[in-house]
């Protein structure tokens, strides 16, 4: 009788808690450790969920699975080409503004990256094993060739967008109604909150435009000769473009701004943070004994603090030895000369960890949007830092969201005494820490975790076959019948067509009217 039992209640817990076991694909090539740190948790998920789970990217999974399994098909190389591109990217030279060339470059990146993909020898193992799956996960940047593994293997497609929420191509791709009147594009910077001028209106528009010749005349046919070169007579990247069956934001509600969502946008914002672990023992007695508070100061993965300039890193030396407060810095060389003794440094610290004790005070980063989600979690007031690409985007949207102050890299005010009265203003005035804790609430009210929001609506989309009924009705209009132009040529037809009657009509009536006047005087 126990026995059965037993068996009962696993038989009731695996109909309550997601249907049968899928097969899983996740294809991610970006080989940036902190992207791939989300690719990791996510797939994970997946397969902590029952799942058989495989991913082709750059990183061999370290985390342990807790329930089905999880297969790598590494790309090799991939890591360390992309660590080359990033020494010659020269990223501390960016200046705060988006060329509107910007998303070229950032097009070709990604055109370089897929071609090396698919050409990969252990992709084309992969590739000739013919597997079956159930659905096919991965990120969006610019790259139709990777949305046709859905087509290739028949199945759904699971789109994750792990940089922010709403932009220009998610809303296009899903067809979701988002007017460019007062959205600003994710190139557009500055704060936007109260709405556009007239000039900010028309600079939105070009962004908007310029990303609809890049995609439709640039992106499609390069992604076309990828596809056909693994897949001979494959689907056209103008149809895959509008195939994803969900799309998963990395935003959440309480950082970006309010805009309207298709049903099949999910956010999932934070999904990659777990509870906080222990800290190494060194760490712990540092902050435990930070009786002014603790700063931590990091920034992430791409950029790296000890390729600062010697001028600004003196700075900084210098603004960190005049603080009571101690401070944590993810500092990448083996020394750092003339480093204060309220300063510890070590070249990687576990980020999560050190933001959930309680005598941190004031985060200092770079402005990734994993960075702020990580901060809005644990409540901490925020100075950034922004570099290049979406930190300065990311930065503006936080200072107008109240909880962060923002001075960039190549500031012309990044002195001591600027970076310093930062510091201290944020750590004096309440009113971030009280922004930072108000909107960490937001973050946390909801009703489900965002990994296991993640994995439901994955698990949804496979039950239920790709769920073409979330798909809105816009994906199937051409532009000129989804901005009525047919109808408003129908109206204005209409209106010229009375028009022109009632002037014949008029004419016509004159006329009569002039020629029985004239029978009338005869």
């Amino acid at each position: 009788m126990l026995f059965k039992f037993f068996v009962i209640s696993l038989w009731v817990f695996h109909l309550e808690n997601g249907a049968e076991s899928a097969k899983v694909l996740g294809i991610f090539p970006l080989a940036g450790r902190s992207l791939n740190i989300l690719y990791n948790k996510l797939m994970k998920g997946m397969a902590d969920a029952g799942h058989e789970v495989t991913v082709i990217s750059a990183y061999k999974n370290k985390l342990p699975i807790e329930n089905g399994s999880y297969t790598d098909v590494i790309l090799t190389g991939f890591e360390e080409e992309y660590e080359k591109i990033l020494e010659n990217a020269k990223y501390l030279e960016t200046a705060e503004q988006y060329p509107i060339w910007q998303s070229y470059h950032m097009h070709q990146l990604n055109l370089m990256i897929d071609n090396q993909t698919f050409s990969h020898p252990n992709v084309l193992r992969f590739l000739k094993e013919r597997h079956e799956f159930d659905a096919v996960v991965t990120e969006y940047a610019w790259g139709e060739a990777q949305l046709a593994l859905s087509s290739y293997y028949q199945c759904p497609l699971v789109v994750l967008i792990s940089v922010g929420g709403v932009n220009s191509w998610v809303n296009d791709m899903l067809g979701n109604p988002v007017p460019i009147s007062y959205v600003p594009h994710s190139w557009m910077l500055g704060d936007f909150s109260q709405g556009m001028n007239l000039l900010e209106r028309l600079h939105n528009m070009l962004f908007f435009l310029y990303d609809q010749f890049l995609i439709r005349f640039i992106q499609f046919p390069a992604n076309d000769r990828i596809i056909q070169s693994y897949m001979p007579n494959g689907p056209k990247a103008a149809d895959l473009y509008h195939s994803p069956s969900l799309v998963l934001l990395g935003s959440h509600s309480s950082f970006r701004q309010s805009t309207p969502m298709a049903p099949n946008m999910v956010e999932i914002g934070g999904f990659h943070i777990d509870p906080p672990q222990p800290l190494p023992e060194d760490l712990q007695l540092f902050l435990d004994e930070a009786q002014d508070g603790a700063i931590f100061f990091s920034m992430g993965s791409h950029v790296k603090s000890k390729d600062f300039s010697a001028e600004k890193k003196q700075l900084i030396i210098n603004a960190f030895g005049r603080l009571k407060q101690r401070v944590l810095w993810k500092f990448e060389d083996d020394s750092l000369p003339g480093k204060p003794s309220n300063v510890m440094v070590r070249k990687w610290m576990p980020q999560i960890d050190i933001l959930a004790h309680p005598n941190i005070k004031l985060f200092i980063t770079h402005g990734g949007h994993g960075s702020i989600l990580e901060a809005l979690y644990h409540g901490v007031p925020t100075l950034m830092i922004p570099v290049f690409l979406d930190q300065f985007n990311n930065a503006f949207q936080s200072e107008s969201r109240g909880f962060a102050l923002k001075l960039s890299y190549r500031d012309r005010n990044f002195t001591e005494e600027t970076f310093h009265g930062l510091i201290k203003e944020m750590l004096i005035n309440p009113k971030y820490q009280l922004r930072a804790q108000e909107l960490s609430r937001l973050f946390h009210d909801r009703p489900m975790k965002p990994m296991e929001t993640a994995v439901y609506w994955i698990e949804y989309v496979i039950r239920n076959k790709g769920a073409e009924h979330f798909k809105l009705g816009s994906l199937k209009l051409g532009w000129f019948e989804y901005c009525m132009v047919d109808v408003l040529l129908v109206l204005v037809g209409i209106v010229a067509s009375l028009v022109i009657v009632l002037v014949l009509a008029f004419k016509w009536a004159i006329a009569w009217f002039g020629r029985a006047g004239k029978i009338k005087q005869q």
